[in-house]
């Protein structure tokens, strides 16, 4: 127990460090799959250096992050077995399974994109990107508020956020239609 805040420091740290790869890879995705619609040069100078940047971003920040992160997860569990037996601590680990179904889609789609295959319009990769929040969402409220939290609530809450960030999509998509460097 000694460590116990070291490794929890760690823990949250790659964490925060693997979230915000899972955020930003599927923005620039987006970029990616507009760029395919430019013409030449702008389509191969667009592509070529996205490519180079989700590469960078996907195998030097987002999957050391995920390994790293998880590493210092069961590290703690193995020092707090306990939390094994905890309702709150199985649908945590519920959505970390979700999470790293996410993570993986998320590497399909790079590996599609590395080579030229698009199978996504940028509108269906925005909602595609409220995933990662959506999950973050639920499990730091399940952490923090852990067996007190109301379940109905919950799950409502998290619909509710879901809707609001769906509008902010059609609300986006509007506004770039009216103004394409919005």
């Amino acid at each position: 127990m000694e460590y116990y805040n070291y490794i929890k420091a760690l823990h949250l740290i790659f964490v925060i460090t693997w979230f915000a790869g899972l955020f930003y890879i599927p923005r620039l995705f987006i970029y990616q799959i507009e760029a395919y619609q430019k013409d030449e040069p702008e389509q191969s100078i667009l592509t070529n250096q996205l490519k180079l940047m989700t590469k960078r971003l996907w195998f030097i920040i987002t999957w050391p992050s995920a390994i790293l992160a998880s590493f210092f997860a069961f590290t703690l569990l193995i020092m707090i077995p306990d939390w094994l037996q905890q309702p709150w601590m199985h649908v945590k680990l519920g959505f970390v399974v979700l999470l790293y179904a996410y993570h993986f889609k998320c590497h399909l789609i790079f590996k599609e994109l590395q080579k030229d295959v698009v199978k996504w319009n940028s509108n269906k990769m925005r909602i595609w990107n409220e995933g990662s929040t959506l999950i973050l969402f639920s499990v730091i409220f399940l952490v923090i508020v852990r067996d007190a939290i109301n379940w109905i609530y919950g799950v409502v809450g998290i619909f509710v956020l879901a809707i609001i960030l769906m509008l902010g999509i059609k609300l986006y998509k509007r506004i770039r239609a009216k103004n394409p460097d919005a």
